[in-house]
């Protein structure tokens, strides 16, 4: 029986899956290590780690300690990062070190940073020394930088070179990329000057010089440029590749499009957890550690529903008057929340894509106040005529309309300016912006849908 599995299988087929889960497991129970390393060498690393991933913690802690049993070390890339920490755990310090000599510089960087400090150390006294050098220099720079995303393999030539001597080098050496699109040209003191495709080398005459068909280099990313920042440049240019350059402005590495692609899912990812409150939880974490993740932001809500709370109290007088208010307020208030909400999700977007800018700023408000005002009209039509058929109170359905109008602006309005003043003053829009937008929408809701209440009733 062989493990192979298509991806449409993966995609569309669940029992399948499940059985093939199931036959691991029972090979890992039997201590079949060579089936399990042939049937995972013939995998992608994309869908073994996958198959790990499926797998308990007791089952793969038995798989990494199978005798004999070897697997590709791209695996390790592939998986989860909380996955591949527990199971580097159980490897020996060898093993790691012939994990990362397998791996380009900036796969094995990857997996030496999970490492702790003194595993660190230990890891990197074992490698040969111009790994070591490599691999210090990277961890040398901040994380989420260029220099961590950055692989120090690439190919690059002296401008002089022709076309000939450029393919007799890419023959010959061995200490080249597997793989690779583009050939940088350097100058003299090895600064990046311009690249060529390697398609347009295969296609040229031999004595054609290099630098006549290279195309001069426009952009060169500093080392410790964002990694953010990265991902956006090779959006914004559409690149395949990138040199990465010291402070000396030299060539130390370049950057892949599959390495930025990984980067922007994991800043979308990171975006859509914060957003809820969930920081970087992971499928994998225990009950005790996802708990305690959700506890802050759970419990400054539980803060601002007081908050909320405390509003509504303020008019007590007159919701005793007119009950109906009480059944009318979670309407205006979730409304209000809801289009706060979208401008939110949109604005953190465009804070994260560095589409809203100094030059658009206020266009853009103006924009948002004008959609509140626009959909608080359109809403609050609607809610008057239901109101009106269901308490036949023309006062009633004037409040909910005038406070519908002015809570749609305030949601529009705050929307925008809320995750744009937290990122001014250094705080991560995508963390904090919704508690606030929120409370203030809910806030805002109350106060004027019970204010114009109380100025209906009570005068």
């Amino acid at each position: 029986m062989t493990l192979v599995k298509k991806i449409k299988d993966k995609k569309t087929n669940f029992e399948f899956n499940k059985e093939y889960i199931k036959v691991v497991n029972d090979k890992i129970q039997s201590n079949d290590a060579e089936f399990i390393t042939n049937s995972f060498g013939e995998m992608h690393p994309s869908d073994a780690a996958d198959i790990i991933e499926h797998l308990n913690e007791i089952d793969r802690e038995k798989l990494i300690k199978l005798n004999n049993f070897k697997i590709n070390p791209e695996v390790y890339i592939e998986l989860n990062e909380a996955i591949q920490s527990e199971l580097i755990k159980y490897l020996s310090s060898d093993a790691i070190v012939s994990i990362l000599k397998n791996l380009e510089s900036d796969n094995a960087i990857k997996i030496l940073e999970n490492l702790d400090e003194n595993n660190k150390e230990i890891i990197l006294n074992l490698l040969p020394p111009k790994d070591r050098f490599i691999l210090q220099e990277s961890l040398s720079y901040p994380e989420d930088t260029a220099a961590r995303l950055m692989q120090r393999e690439f190919t690059a030539i002296p401008s002089n070179w022709s076309v000939g001597q450029t393919i007799d080098y890419l023959r010959e050496n061995k200490d080249l990329p597997e793989e690779f699109l583009e050939i940088f040209i350097v100058d003299n003191e090895f600064k990046p000057i311009g690249t060529v495709p390697s398609s347009k080398v295969l296609r040229t005459a031999r004595d054609t010089k290099m630098q006549s068909i290279m195309l001069e280099t426009q952009l060169s990313i500093p080392v410790d440029m964002d990694q953010e920042e990265v991902g956006h440049l090779f959006e914004n240019y559409n690149l395949n590749s990138a040199c990465v350059v010291d402070k000396s402005n030299k060539l130390v590495g370049m950057i892949t499009s599959d390495d930025v692609l990984t980067v922007l899912k994991e800043e979308a990812e990171e975006d859509a957890l914060r957003l809820a409150g969930v920081g970087d939880e992971e499928i994998t974490d225990g009950v005790m550690k996802k708990t305690k993740r959700r506890f802050n932001w759970l419990l400054l809500n539980l803060f601002t529903a007081f908050l909320a709370t405390w509003v509504i109290s303020l008019f007590g007088a007159t919701i005793e008057q007119m009950v109906a208010l009480a059944f009318l307020m979670p309407i205006v208030a979730s409304m209000g929340g809801n289009a706060g909400m979208q401008t939110l999700a949109v604005t953190i977007r465009a804070l994260a894509t560095n589409e809203l800018t100094k030059n658009n700023f206020v266009r853009t408000v103006s924009k948002e106040f004008s959609i509140g005002i626009l959909n608080g009209i359109i809403f609050a039509i609607i809610s008057a005529l239901i109101v009106q058929v269901w308490f036949k109170d023309i006062k009633l359905s004037l409040i909910i309309s005038i406070s519908m109008i002015l809570n749609m602006i305030v949601a529009g309005l705050f929307g925008i300016l809320v995750p744009v003043t937290l990122k001014r003053i250094k705080i991560d829009p995508a963390v904090a912006s919704s508690v606030f937008v929120t409370t203030i929408t809910d806030v805002i809701g109350f106060l004027s849908f019970l204010g114009i209440g109380a100025y209906f009733f009570l005068n």
